[in-house]
């Protein structure tokens, strides 16, 4: 499964709802979600506890990054939206076409990932 920030933020928040992630063989976190978080720190209080807990998750995930299959997911994701006059932010596009790239499903508590063929999202 692919987290999505949200769900990044809500599980190291120990938010509920998200208990079956702990029998995920693999979580996936893009490097786009890391950066997203990563940003968010610089507005926390608690960055530096933060930053530690993203560490040791990290340490226990697989980063995906993007490459040539990605972006030509990103092309075809973005097109198809295009075609239907629909748009999502750019960075859930990217999010969105590792999915796809990857076919698995993505964690995350935005909905427009519904909206995309080929993806599955799970919510909580």
């Amino acid at each position: 499964m692919i987290l999505d920030t949200n769900a990044l933020s809500a599980l190291l928040d120990g938010e509920p709802g998200l208990e079956f992630l702990g029998e995920c063989p693999e979580l996936m976190i893009p490097v786009i979600v890391i950066g997203e978080y990563q940003f968010g720190l610089y507005q926390s209080k608690f960055r530096d506890q933060l930053e530690k807990e993203l560490g040791i998750l990290l340490s226990k995930a697989n980063t995906l990054s993007v490459n040539e299959g990605t972006a030509r997911n990103y092309a075809a994701v973005r097109e198809e939206l295009r075609q239907v006059g629909r748009t999502i932010p750019q960075n859930d596009l990217w999010i969105a076409a590792l999915a796809r790239q990857h076919h698995l499903p993505i964690v995350s508590r935005d909905v427009h990932f519904d909206k995309i063929k080929k993806v599955k999202r799970y919510g909580w």
